[in-house]
């Protein structure tokens, strides 16, 4: 059968395709759709309704699954395009809130919540539930929803901010379903969509700008919503700004040519301000050279690397790639956070666990810059600096403190065999740490070895320690098993035995405060010669800044910098949980103390954590109810990762 309907979204006409010749379970056709089987049944009774007026339906049949019944089979194969009414109707929670979203953000009107919840076919209160979730974005744009009696809701705020929400939902839309119904049920949005996206490229063509994929791809969504505002009644009236450069200068004249074009009306100089604002923030820095004063992006360079030094002691300020890598990113994000525009961070949160000492430091040096300037740098653009200090970091730190393997040499021999045996060792694992050497009698004399394993030409008496026997002329197998030994990673298991202690180990009582908590850890630790008063405030001033919930229930509170006179972490499991901030809660927290002198094993402390956020051990930790528990539960973990 020739298939000329047309479908709302893709995954309705793959539906449609695989039932057409087959009778399917849900189960099956789940399976292959890549959906659960609610979200078949969902898929399902959209496709009854767009079939419904053509005689035609899906069945279930008990115990086979679904089955096409027709009326007429002939009528599905000259149904024109324009016939099948396009009837979306939003299931899930994030669908219903996209749509929400663009609706309030298109509309003229007051819009009416029980009017749309009929048509949905879904309750008042649920909408009412999602309500609080749109005013929360709406909100990070200045925009608001405003309650008028016997009208409705309706949306205030400037032109402005609307357009550059209405760009990121839809871009955050066509980022994963360019086929969604919200992009295609609008004429005049998917018309210029379709418009745009032939003629953007070639307006762009001849001009010295560059921009990146993600910048073009914004700029078409844009391009878009412009032409939809201006066509419906919403042009942009009221915007001045300074001086973007030359190449945004033509790029905006060149694109208000275009918007000319799709709208039959030329667009204002306000028009044209916003479009310059938007290119020269997204624009690879080096074809803006004149956009904005260099010295600007150099001073804040310089003190984000001068900061990280006096305060982490990780000194990048001779890191003359780094500086200039800043400085070009800086340039452009000057531009953004000066109109507010904010640059989407797809990949923010993997930013935070990947580089989480470096988001660290860079929050903390981003946030004392922002006390001196009038610019508020969001979190999005601050995870972007995050990657320059963190490939930074990696360059001159590699990956912090490493525990090499320490070990004992046995010999049986004279200096000959034991420069043989030590020459063996190095050349085939130059990571391990020889730490000291004996022959068999004096080993034999040993209670304890104090080194990770022995390395022994002969057979020797395994004390506390593994023992690996390795000739002069050792076998493949007998080179394998060391290393096994050789291999396994010491750092994190002795971070956690070197700075984790009993004492300071805590099971919080319920309804505790996090600000109590703060001060009662924080006096002991004075008290003890751990950190001097001033700990304190630092601790909550980082807090103040940004939570310091890394995921999964797990906390890492900390100072403003490498303050402790000595280091330490202090452990507080909570198995009711800690409200922490913004409704989130803590179960896990590792309050940390870290001294100057030990800066390059603060990579590895990091590190640990990641550990356990990776190896969601979170539930599992919070059950301990001692520190021998957390111990063993830990090194588990750390273990399991290993593998």
């Amino acid at each position: 059968m020739q298939n000329v309907i047309k479908f709302p979204y893709q995954r309705l006409k793959r539906a449609f395709d695989e039932l057409q010749d087959e009778i399917l379970p849900q189960e099956e056709l789940a399976r292959r759709l890549c959906v659960s089987t609610r979200t078949v049944r969902s898929d399902i009774e959209i496709l009854n309704a767009i079939l419904a007026d053509y005689g035609a339906r899906f069945v279930l049949q008990r115990g086979k699954g679904y089955r096409l019944e027709a009326d007429d089979l002939s009528r599905l194969e000259t149904i024109p395009d324009s016939a099948v009414p396009f009837r979306y109707i939003p299931r899930s929670a994030s669908e219903r809130i996209n749509y929400l979203l663009v609706t309030f953000l298109t509309s003229a009107h007051a819009l009416n919540l029980q009017g749309l919840a009929d048509k949905w076919g879904t309750s008042r209160a649920t909408l009412q539930t999602d309500l609080a979730e749109i005013r929360e974005q709406l909100d990070r744009y200045g925009l608001e929803i405003e309650s008028r009696p016997r009208h409705g809701l309706k949306l205030l705020g400037p032109e402005t901010a609307i357009r550059l929400c209405l760009c990121d939902v839809l871009g955050r839309i066509a980022r994963y379903n360019p086929d969604h119904p919200i992009l295609n049920d609008d004429p005049v949005l998917s018309d210029a969509l379709a418009t745009i996206q032939i003629k953007l490229p070639d307006t762009l063509k001849n001009l010295t700008l560059r921009l990146p994929d993600e910048g073009l791809r914004f700029l078409t969504i844009y391009c878009a919503v412009a032409a939809k505002r201006i066509v419906e009644g919403f042009p942009l009236e009221k915007f001045t700004a300074g001086e973007m450069g030359k190449a945004a200068d033509r790029a905006a004249a060149a694109i208000g040519e275009l918007l000319s074009m799709m709208t039959g009306r030329r667009p204002s100089s306000a028009e044209e301000a916003f479009l310059k604002v938007n290119i020269a923030g997204r624009a690879s820095a080096e074809t803006l050279p004149d956009n904005i004063n260099a010295d600007d992006a150099r001073a804040l360079a310089n003190y984000i690397l001068g900061y990280i030094n006096s305060h982490y002691h990780y000194d990048l300020r001779h890191d003359e790639q780094l500086a200039q890598d800043l400085i070009t990113h800086i340039r452009t994000m000057i531009t953004r956070v000066r109109y507010q525009i904010d640059l989407p961070n797809p990949v923010l949160d993997d930013i935070k666990q990947n580089y989480a000492l470096a988001y660290d430091i860079t929050l903390s040096a981003v946030s004392s810059w922002s006390k001196y300037s009038p610019y508020a740098i969001s979190e999005n653009e601050i995870g972007f600096l995050v990657l320059h200090i963190g490939v930074g970091l990696e360059r001159h730190y590699q990956i912090g403190y490493i525990r090499h393997p320490r070990v004992l040499l046995v010999c049986d021999g004279g200096n000959s065999t034991l420069r043989n045996l030590e020459a063996l060792v190095q050349r085939h694992f130059p990571e391990i740490e020889i730490s000291n050497t004996l022959n068999c009698q004096d080993y034999n004399h040993l209670a304890k070895v104090s080194e990770d394993f022995v390395i022994a030409n002969t057979k020797v008496e395994t004390r506390n320690v593994p023992v690996v026997v390795l000739p002069s002329f050792p076998t493949v197998y007998q080179i394998e098993q060391l290393a096994k030994l050789a291999k396994i990673d010491r750092t994190r298991p002795y971070i956690l035995e070197q700075y984790f202690f009993e004492k300071h180990f805590l099971l919080a009582e319920k309804g505790i405060t996090r600000n109590d908590l703060f001060r009662h850890i924080c006096d002991q630790l004075t008290e003890e010669g751990y950190v001097d008063k001033e700990f304190l405030s630092s601790v909550q001033e980082r807090e103040a800044i940004l939570s310091t919930i890394l995921g999964d229930g797990i906390a890492l509170p900390h100072a403003l910098g490498l303050f402790a006179k000595k280091t330490t972490i202090y452990t507080v499991l909570a198995p009711d949980g800690i409200e922490w901030s913004d409704g989130t809660v803590a179960r896990v927290i590792f309050l940390i103390a870290i001294s100057k002198t030990e800066y390059e094993k603060t990579l590895a402390i990091y590190d640990l954590f990641v550990s356990f956020l990776r190896m969601r051990a979170a539930s599992n930790l919070a059950q301990c109810n001692s520190f021998e528990a957390f111990k063993e539960t830990a090194l588990s973990v750390l273990t399991r990762n290993n593998d």
